[in-house]
């Protein structure tokens, strides 16, 4: 049974006061939550956040963000404009599911190649 997924969990610029936060903004039911992911956060030196969440990156790092759930109404609008912000067809980031650590079934954008990457030890873009 496919479960339908109607949450995204952010990590960098689409936080709330982060310059993209506006493309995700009006599709969001409510203020949502403070939540963490397994993976690993990286500076990618061009003012964003690069998350890896498998292999790639060394096990047992968090990455701190917040999840929201998104309107059901408009949730296929609201991929489309994420997917072309964060370049999903050009292969810099990939939608992925996860499970966060309270539970819910999420959307995340994944690193996907092509920038060197720093790591962000606190696993928190907002207090690199």
């Amino acid at each position: 049974m496919n479960e339908r997924v109607n949450h995204v969990f952010v990590y960098g610029t689409l936080r709330p006061g982060e310059v993209r936060w506006p493309f995700l903004e009006r599709f969001v039911v409510d203020e949502g939550w403070d939540d963490t992911i397994v993976g690993r956060l990286f500076d990618t030196g061009l003012d964003y956040p690069a998350a890896l969440l498998d292999d790639r990156a060394e096990p047992g790092g968090t990455i701190v963000g917040r999840t929201y759930a998104l309107l059901d109404a408009t949730l296929e609008q609201c991929l489309r404009v994420l997917d072309v912000e964060e370049d999903t067809v050009g292969g810099r980031y990939r939608r992925t599911v996860v499970t966060t650590a309270r539970g819910t079934t999420a959307y995340v954008y994944e690193y996907g190649e092509g920038l060197d990457l720093v790591p962000i030890v606190s696993g928190d873009w907002l207090t690199r």
